[in-house]
């Protein structure tokens, strides 16, 4: 990585072992505390992506994983296979309850439609690239599109070497960028995933919570062509040789321990303006919650008397219900703290930094001052646009997106929007095919309904005219008149059969317009305005990117002064972080001293024998008879389950591997607490905590309950 302001920044600072999300080419400057931390392999070699253990880490496109075995076995946690065992379950083979396990290669199932392993190979700095001169000049629309131009053609030269997916990723707020090369490994395979009562022990209950006792675990397998390229699904496909794989620790780990986690840590928020932190939690958070808690009651209900409807929607109640969870526990770390004060005088504290020296109030003073009136601008169309957004029906923004296709089909490969080149194909086949097994009309159209009859309530000034135009909606509708508006349009359309939705990819915008398909009909009507609208949003975000950045450089520049670290905020890009094994003194809500281990002993004591709690049998009757075998450890008498550290991850980091300090696999990431989950904004290094699932207890599980023999002397074990 070139040496620029920002490595510079970083290298005169010093930071706490536990904060920070590091790019893998920062930690030679963290050398002195991975050291210090208790790590035995040279820092210089986790810069190394294509050496071990780095190139053992992969991403799923939203999870993390790692290759545990020569034959491209991949580990992650149980809730990242959710939805890949739910499309493959039905009632009378519900695998979500029971749990899968392959024997044999022959054995293992198709992934959920779209499934990715994502193995990197390379990371290049590109901002002058990207934000060459001539775009620099630029401002608005105009910025953004040159930016795109810049973007798409170093993705397109990238993607020459077939196989690999390109990606240009922007760090802070949009001041410096990186090509990110992957190999795209597209055949992707379930082979072992416990039951929920092992994978989501304790439910929405104990999401979040501490003491957890939950074998957040599940494997995939890489598959590739005979000759070792990417390929879709075959039969012909042989699975995947990665160039390392990580290997299972001999020994148990204890607290007080090193750990760091390798993965693709999703957002922080950790460089946000204060006014953006006050949109955040007085109004965003507030709404996201109440929506969800609808959003969820509604699936229950329309679901309650329909169990391949219930399978169906079974990915997305998981993926809400730890959304709405992780907000409220957001929402009540905010209620009465200092944050928002903190944040405010942090800020007005730069400003006087900026404005007390001619130059750099000339740099950046103006740029201060105009990214707060933009951002006020956008948080404003965001609380416009809330309802708006979730008021389409599924299969309505299905054919837009079709449509959008369509049209982007007749231009040059090059000059098409970004998600709708000859690269993003795949994927979008892959979204519209993966419709058949998580959706339901009926659901659809009660969520819909929801959503649609807080829209209409709006004045019309807040309203899309060009949404209202195209479904029919009037001033003063009633629910009743807005539920036979839906019952129109779903009766009108046959894109709910996966035939039909893949038939139109390919089609020309003559034969969109020729159709009397009510949600295609509804596509085009929406088209023009949507396309205008479109690049007001543009216009804006180039806006936004210019003055952000430069308000990043000022932040930096003033951190720097003051000896602070600065890191980037996560951004789903590959991420180091370290620390230690630890309890804590003072556990959340007066609940006392957290102990760093759980253990078997609490699975028998939450053991209800239903819902959430519903512990497979087998696996208690282990428990009971004191069948342990050698993941029993000596200190605990028990075969621990999971065990807090002080790591610094986010959503994007579950299924990331934790290491011990030789990188051998010693659990996976897969939560944070409930209390200190607001260190995606603010990073408190007393309460934070993150909990891992013990390899000690994947491998007990395996060995004694799942009896998966295959796999543990595959990885080595047995």
């Amino acid at each position: 990585m070139k040496k620029t302001f920002l490595t510079l920044a970083i290298l005169s600072t010093v930071a706490h072992a536990d904060e920070g999300m590091w790019m893998p080419q920062q930690l030679p400057q963290v050398a002195k505390q991975l050291k210090a931390a208790g790590l035995k392999l040279d820092p210089a070699s986790l810069t190394k992506l294509t050496e071990f253990p780095m190139n053992a880490i992969v991403s799923l496109g939203g999870c993390s994983a790692s290759f545990v075995s020569p034959l491209g076995l991949v580990a992650t946690n149980h809730h990242c296979v959710y939805n890949s065992v739910a499309v493959n379950s039905t009632p009378e083979r519900d695998l979500l309850a029971n749990g899968f396990l392959a024997k044999t290669h022959a054995d293992e199932l198709p992934a959920a439609p779209g499934s990715r392993i994502y193995v990197t190979k390379d990371v290049a700095n590109v901002s002058d690239k990207i934000i060459s001169p001539e775009v620099a000049k630029l401002a608005g629309k105009a910025r953004v599109d040159a930016m795109e131009k810049n973007m798409k053609s170093m993705v397109a030269e990238c993607e020459k070497d077939a196989g690999h997916r390109c990606t240009v990723a922007s760090y802070y707020g949009g001041l410096e960028f990186y090509l990110i090369k992957q190999l795209e490994i597209r055949d992707v395979r379930l082979v072992h995933a416990p039951p929920s009562g092992v994978g989501k022990f304790g439910g929405d209950t104990d999401n979040w919570m501490w003491p957890r006792h939950t074998g957040d675990y599940g494997f995939y397998r890489a598959y590739v062509s005979k000759d070792g390229k990417a390929a879709d699904f075959s039969k012909d496909n042989v699975p995947y040789v990665p160039t390392s794989h990580l290997k299972i620790a001999k020994e148990g780990v204890k607290e007080g321990d090193f750990i760091m986690a390798l993965g693709y840590p999703g957002r922080t928020n950790r460089h946000r303006l204060p006014s953006e932190v006050a949109f955040t939690f007085d109004w965003n958070y507030p709404a996201f919650v109440k929506a969800s808690a609808e959003t969820l009651a509604i699936i229950e209900r329309e679901t309650k008397t329909n169990e391949d409807a219930k399978l169906k929607y079974a990915g997305q109640v998981a993926n809400v219900n730890n959304y709405y969870k992780n907000r409220k526990g957001m929402l009540t770390s905010y209620e009465g703290s200092d944050f928002l004060a903190r944040k405010t005088k942090e800020h007005a504290d730069m400003k006087a930094w900026v404005n007390a020296n001619p130059a750099r109030q000339k740099e950046f003073a103006a740029d201060i001052e105009q990214v707060e009136k933009l951002i006020a601008q956008r948080d404003a169309e965001t609380k416009r646009d809330f309802f708006l957004n979730s008021s389409a029906p599924r299969l309505l923004t299905v054919a837009r997106r079709l449509y959008r296709l369509s049209n982007e089909n007749t231009k040059p490969n090059a000059e098409r929007k970004s998600g709708y080149q000859e690269r993003d194909l795949p994927a979008l086949k892959a979204a519209v095919a993966g419709i058949e097994r998580t959706y339901d009309e009926k659901v659809d159209k009660a969520l819909v309904l929801n959503s649609l009859k807080k829209y209409a309530a709006q004045p019309k000034a807040e309203r899309n005219a060009n949404f209202d135009a195209a479904l029919g909606i009037a001033d003063g509708m009633t629910e009743a008149q807005l539920k036979t508006v839906l019952d129109t349009m779903y009766a009108g359309s046959t894109l709910g059969t996966a035939a039909e939705r893949a038939a139109w990819i390919g089609k020309t915008p003559a034969d969109f317009k020729a159709s009397s398909d009510s949600f295609i009909k509804a596509a085009v009507a929406m088209y023009d305005a949507g396309m205008k609208s479109e690049a007001e949003e543009e216009e804006l975000a180039g806006k936004i990117q210019q003055a952000y950045a430069n308000y990043m450089k000022a932040k930096i520049a003033y951190m720097t002064s003051k000896g602070q670290p600065v890191y980037p905020d996560a951004n789903s890009t590959l991420r180091v972080t370290f620390g230690k094994i630890a309890g804590r003194e003072h556990g959340a809500d007066g609940t006392g001293s957290w102990s760093a281990f759980t253990t078997v002993k609490g699975v028998v004591a939450k053991a209800t024998g239903e819902g959430e709690f519903n512990a497979p049998a087998a696996q208690l009757a282990a428990i009971k008879a004191k069948d342990f075998g050698k993941y029993v450890d000596p200190k605990l008498k028990s075969v621990p389950v999971n065990y807090l550290a002080t790591l610094d991850i986010t959503g994007g980091n579950s299924g990331s591997a934790a290491l011990n300090s030789k990188a051998e696999f010693i659990g996976l990431a897969f939560d944070g607490t409930l209390d200190s989950i607001i260190s995606d904004w603010d990073f408190n290094k007393a309460n934070t905590r993150d909990i891992q699932v013990d390899v000690r207890y994947m491998l007990w599980n395996m060995k004694h309950v799942d009896k998966a023999d295959n796999l543990l002397k595959e990885m080595n074990v047995e």
